[in-house]
């Protein structure tokens, strides 16, 4: 056996040595690639010199090499740092010295260059794979539309899609962005993100809505003017970004809606009615846990206290605009036509409470939220961010019904379901049992709007719900 204990080690080190040998191989071919990379680079930035001018130069790269070389003598290998004429770092090849970033970016690039043909292979063979799917698929339309005895020239025109045409409706939706003092660097960039989603959610939408976006200015205006390099300016459709406040954005979003060519979009979906398209719930008893607790419906009565009676609007607040708030004692039933609808651009991560609602009331005008918890029975509580908000109500305008809106845009990841339906067609009460409330959602973007949040007691989940911009 003590023979062959040499054996074996030499057996055991034979594959480490192999990946030794190929780590360095694969080092020594990425440095001579970064190499060639850099002196490719320095042929495009750097204007050809004339002979007598990089004379000097290589002369004191040479000396400069020259005294360094004792140095790297007596130290432990290191490569020297010298600097060119101009003041350029090199190595001792002469050689730029760059930084490990400049390093790895140079290798991306040169892995990207390396595979360029090979994703152009790919997306061609991609290309005729669908251009195969198409033509069997119109094959097999032809041959059911002849087996049936019906023209397979009408057949084919039934698989080509509608063009699109954009159909503006009168009704706005304004993005509050009034709140840049309370978001973090990272929160204004996810707000933009947001903002970018909304307009794309509401020009892909069936009927468009007149977009407004309050308080253009700051951080915000600054990232999409030099980050997104005024990707803004070619959005197309009736969009605004205006420096003034949310009621300055209502008047202009008015002159929006007042357009021929919107009020002729008119849907009847936006017909007015009764109650301005917002409902006031009743004041009635709330039950305490003592009551609850109690099995004799005596108890249970005189435990029973009144909810405090819903507060209605003030005569001089403003009809033509609602801002999204949960904290409001009115629920919207529906979109009307020249109204607006204001979203609170607040990216907070739940760490401001009812800012929205107080610069609602402060500038007098409605208050309403998004009716979440008459149509969905949610597993947690849950925030909704600014695009999902104007996807909910821009779906509600081509469906006209609430739960299939929220069913649509709602991520299935979020255990949402829809509530049942009584036998009058209302959305029944939730009598499923109680869900512990997850605390870990300070991931998710938070901002006031509408969307209710969702607490232990099922009865009440309709009415303790957060919304987020």
């Amino acid at each position: 056996m003590a023979e062959q204990t040499p054996q074996i080690a030499v057996a055991q080190t034979e594959p480490l040595a192999d990946t030794i040998s190929t780590a360095n191989s694969k080092r020594k071919a990425e440095e001579q690639l970064t190499k060639e990379m850099v002196e490719q680079q320095q042929q495009t930035e750097q204007p050809a010199s004339s002979s007598s001018e990089q004379q000097p130069t290589e002369q004191t790269t040479t000396t400069t090499d020259n005294a360094q070389e004792p140095q790297q003598q007596q130290g432990d290998g290191d490569k020297a740092d010298t600097r060119a004429a101009d003041g350029t770092a090199t190595n001792e090849d002469g050689t730029p010295k760059i930084s490990k970033n400049q390093l790895k970016r140079l290798r991306r690039q040169a892995a990207h260059e390396q595979f360029r043909q090979e994703r152009k292979e790919k997306r061609k063979e991609k290309r005729h794979q669908q251009q195969a799917r198409k033509r069997a698929l119109k094959e097999a339309v032809v041959a059911e539309a002849q087996a049936a005895g019906q023209d397979p020239e009408e057949a084919l025109k039934k698989l080509c899609k509608e063009p699109w045409v954009a159909h503006p409706v009168p009704v706005a939706f304004i993005i509050d962005c009034d709140f840049e003092e309370y978001m973090r660097e990272n929160e204004i960039v996810s707000l933009s993100s947001q903002i970018v989603r909304s307009y794309s959610q509401n020009r892909r939408a069936k009927y468009q809505a007149q977009l407004v976006i309050s308080s253009w200015k700051g951080k915000l205006k600054d990232r999409f003017e030099r980050v997104l390099k005024n990707a803004h300016l070619n959005w197309k459709g009736g969009v605004k970004c205006v420096e003034g406040d949310f009621v300055q954005a209502a008047e202009i979003a008015k002159g929006m809606m007042a357009e021929s060519d919107v009020k002729e979009g008119m849907i009847d979906l936006l017909k007015p009615s009764g109650n301005g398209g917002l409902l006031l719930p009743e004041a009635e008893a709330e039950e305490t846990e003592e009551g609850a607790e109690a099995g004799d419906a005596a108890a249970a009565a005189a435990a029973t206290v009144p909810k405090p009676k819903p507060e209605e609007e003030a005569e001089d607040v403003d009809q033509s605009i609602v801002y999204l708030s949960a904290e409001s004692d009115y629920t919207l039933d529906k979109l009307e036509a020249n109204t607006c609808y204001v979203i609170g651009g607040l990216v907070d991560r739940n760490r401001e409470k009812g800012l929205c609602y107080g610069r609602a009331k402060a500038a007098k005008v409605r208050t309403a939220k998004l009716p979440i918890g008459e149509y969905m029975a949610m597993q947690s509580r849950y925030v909704l961010t600014t695009n999902q908000v104007v996807e909910i109500m821009a779906k509600w305008l081509e469906c006209g019904d609430w739960g299939e809106a929220f069913l649509t845009v709602i991520p299935k990841r979020k255990g949402g379901t829809l509530k049942a339906e009584s036998s009058c067609g209302t959305p029944a009460a939730d009598n499923g049992e109680d869900n512990e409330e997850e605390e870990n959602d300070t991931q998710e973007t938070n901002g006031e709007a509408a969307a209710p949040k969702v607490t232990n007691q099922t009865t009440e989940q309709a009415q303790d719900v957060q919304m987020s911009a």
